[in-house]
Parts: C-alpha cells; sequence; structure tokens
C-alpha cells in the first residue's frame, strides 16, 4: 500500500501582533511585538501587569449563527475564527468533500478560565438559581473543537488534548499520524488559549514565572537573554489544515509544506520544571527527524518553545546540541514567543505556521530582546532582524507543564 503523506493546505492564526495570517506574519518578519499593559482587568493589586493581548478582534465574521458568540468563552471564539481562515485560505468547499472523513482536533492548555471564575463569583454572589446553562459548555476544554465541528458540519473524528503547552504540537501530530493511518482525509488542526484573567495572572504570578518588566512590556519577552526574568502570558489560536497528499493534489491545492515528522515524549521529571540535559526534548527532536527521512544536517531552521525563563531556554539550548551535534552551531533558531508571548496551549500549532510561512517565503522571523546572550545559550537565535534564508526543513519545539514535549517537523513539498 502506498504511504501516506500529510501536506499543509491552509492557516489561521489569532495573535497579539497580528489577528489575521497576513498581519501576524508581516508583524513577525518586522519583529513588532504585541506585548503591552493588559486592559483584561484591572491589575492595580497583581505583581504582573503585562501580557500579549489580542486587540481589535471581532468574532461576529466567523461564526454561522451569531448567537453562539454568547454561549462561547474568548478561547473558543479565538479558535473558530483561526479554523474559518486556514478553511477560507486552504480553497477548501465543504459540500465537495466528505464530511465524515473530515476531522478536528484543536486542543487548549487550560479552557475557558474567564467562564469558570464567571461561573464561580455568580455561584458565591446570587446563588445556584442564578448560574447560566451554558456554564460548563463555555468552560470545558473540548468547547472549542465541539464548536468548530458544529459550525461547519464536520464529522470526522474529534479530539481535544490538553497537554499543557505542548498542546498545539500533540494537536497536530496527533492529527498527521490519523490521516497516515487512513482514519481521515482533512484536519482542522491547532491549539486555542485565552487565559488573561484574574486566576490566570495570579496564579503565573504565584510561581514566580512571569517577568515583571511592566515598565518596559515589549522588552519583557526576551528569550535566550542573559537578563530574561520570566515569560509573558499570550493569548490566541492558531488553525492548520492538514490534508492527505493525494486528496490535495486531487484538487490542484495551494500546498505550504509537506508535514513529514512527529516526535513526543516525555520527561518523567518534575510538574513545572524540564529536565536539565534536555535528553528527552532531544529523543522528541529525532523521532522527528528519523519520521522524515532527514539527518542534521538537512534541518535549517527550529522554531524553539523558548519562552525567556531562565532554566526553560537554557535546557532547551542542550537539548538542540544533542540532537544535531555540530550542527547545532549552524542551524537558525528564534523565538517568537519574544514577540506574541507564551500561548501555552496555542503555542505549538501558531509556531509551526511560522515553520510553514517560513518555508513558502524564505524568511526567518527573528528572536527580538535578544541584547547580551546568555553565556549557556551559544547557538545562532536569529538576533533582533529576520533573516532571508532559504528554508527546506524547519522543526518546532513545544514542551508543557509536566515534562510533555513535542517536535513537529515540516520540509519543502517538492511536486513527487
Amino acid at each position: 500500500m502506498e504511504e501516506r503523506r500529510v501536506v499543509i493546505t491552509g492557516i489561521g492564526v489569532v495573535a497579539p501582533n497580528g489577528t489575521n495570517t497576513g498581519e501576524f506574519w508581516r508583524g513577525s518578519v518586522e519583529g513588532r511585538s504585541g506585548i503591552r499593559r493588559f486592559s483584561a482587568f484591572d491589575a492595580t493589586n497583581y505583581p504582573c501587569k503585562i501580557a500579549g493581548e489580542v486587540t481589535g478582534f471581532d468574532p461576529i465574521p466567523y461564526y454561522r449563527d451569531a448567537k453562539l458568540i454568547e454561549r462561547s468563552d474568548r478561547f473558543m471564539q479565538f479558535a473558530m475564527a483561526a479554523s474559518k481562515m486556514a478553511l477560507d485560505e486552504s480553497g477548501l468547499e465543504l459540500d465537495a468533500v466528505r464530511r465524515d472523513r473530515f476531522a478536528v482536533s484543536i486542543g487548549t492548555g487550560i479552557g475557558g478560565l474567564e467562564s469558570l471564575e464567571s461561573a464561580a463569583h455568580c455561584l458565591i454572589e446570587h446563588g445556584p438559581s442564578r448560574l447560566s446553562p451554558f456554564a460548563i459548555s463555555r468552560m470545558m476544554g473540548n468547547a472549542a473543537s465541539v464548536l468548530v465541528a458544529q459550525e461547519l458540519g464536520l464529522a470526522g473524528p474529534n479530539i481535544c488534548i490538553v497537554s499543557a503547552c505542548a498542546t498545539g504540537g500533540h494537536s497536530v501530530g496527533e492529527a498527521w499520524r490519523t490521516i497516515k493511518c487512513g482514519d481521515a482525509d482533512l484536519f482542522l488542526a491547532g491549539g486555542c488559549e485565552a487565559t488573561i484573567t484574574p486566576v490566570g495572572v495570579a496564579g503565573f504570578s504565584a510561581m514566580k514565572a512571569l517577568s515583571l518588566r511592566n515598565a518596559e512590556p515589549e522588552r519583557a519577552s526576551r528569550p535566550f537573554d542573559r537578563d530574561r526574568d520570566g515569560f509573558v502570558m499570550g493569548e490566541g489560536a492558531g488553525v492548520l489544515v492538514l490534508e492527505e497528499l493525494r486528496h490535495a493534489r486531487n484538487r490542484r491545492a495551494q500546498i505550504y509544506c509537506e508535514l513529514a515528522g512527529y516526535g513526543c515524549t516525555a520527561d518523567g521529571y518534575h510538574m513545572t520544571q524540564p529536565h536539565p540535559g534536555g535528553r528527552d526534548v532531544a529523543r522528541a527532536m529525532k523521532i522527528s527527524m528519523r519520521h522524515a527521512k532527514v539527518n542534521a544536517d538537512e534541518v535549517d531552521y527550529i522554531n524553539a518553545h523558548a519562552t525567556s525563563t531562565p532554566i526553560g531556554d537554557v535546557c532547551e539550548t542542550r537539548a538542540i546540541k544533542l540532537a544535531l551535534g555540530e550542527d547545532a552551531y549552524r542551524v537558525a533558531i528564534s523565538s517568537t514567543k519574544s514577540m506574541i508571548g507564551h500561548l501555552l496551549g496555542a503555542a505549538g500549532s501558531i509556531e509551526l505556521a511560522i515553520c510553514a510561512l517560513a518555508i513558502k517565503h524564505g524568511v526567518i522571523p527573528p528572536t527580538i530582546n535578544l541584547e547580551t546572550a546568555d553565556p549557556e545559550c551559544d547557538l545562532d537565535y536569529v538576533p533582533n532582524t529576520a533573516r532571508q534564508s532559504k528554508v527546506r526543513v524547519a522543526i518546532n519545539n513545544s514542551f508543557g507543564f509536566g515534562g510533555h514535549n513535542t517536535a513537529v517537523l515540516v520540509k519543502v513539498y517538492d511536486g513527487n
């Protein structure tokens, strides 16, 4: 039986530096930060007052049934918008495809936190009789994946993976597996998040995980820099159309690239800290390269997970060296979290979109705010300015609390 291959034919992104895919890509190439003092709530008494907040976003154009907007948490609205963007860009006509072969895999790290907080407040202040009948369906993690399938009438497998900040990578990777196994021909796959809420900000602040560079929001997220002091929260969604190659060729679809490899591992080490040697991250990268039949000297670009935390960025640097050997010093690496912050469950799919766009346009977005590199971070992180470069093979790394690791590899589709 001929091997089933998977390609990317559509991209949809809602991000702090662009509420659609084109704006997001231009902002990323220009090194434009979307991090600012947030307005979601009054942060006077909070230690962290900055985030990658999505502004100017209107969900109305992306819903078939506008009544559902009020029943949708913000993370669901982001997912719906990114899905419709990806679908429209792919050129797919839903009436011309088998909807029972069109699947959805949209995960989230935390889910409807805003709705959960609102419901808890209502319950305490007014009692159980005043709680909305939509409270549960707004906060449950799988609500975004269900909403997209419902609005588009998609009846293929419907998956919601929750693996903290590795969610986006897992969502895309498991969709890839499903298509390769023959259980679907098409997927809307990715992640979404909206956790710039009192509990979200206070919770990560209590962990001492967030940057406190409140006076300089645009300079706060600084992966690999000596003066980094924690990550910056972000919100948004990234959804990709994954398509079986023959299906895409039969309809003469535009093809960004081939999704050729996926590695997932676990550290089995600590709830919040990565393994200091990076061994299991390196293993995930090697698995993705083995699937894709790619050698270390063929990798051109890595979109790093690097969140701007003191421990994490060093551990990932060590992992890249373990995975690529001497080629680690040659490959271009960047962390686009420097511009949009850490979108938690949406990070992996948005950053995989960057990899696909880098292959298409021959441009590698920069790591901004990299002024003085940490001595232990000694690789090529494309500092501050985008780089024109032919990209044939790219890897996106994503890691989550609990030791979840993913590496997703994409490569040029050569027409064969």
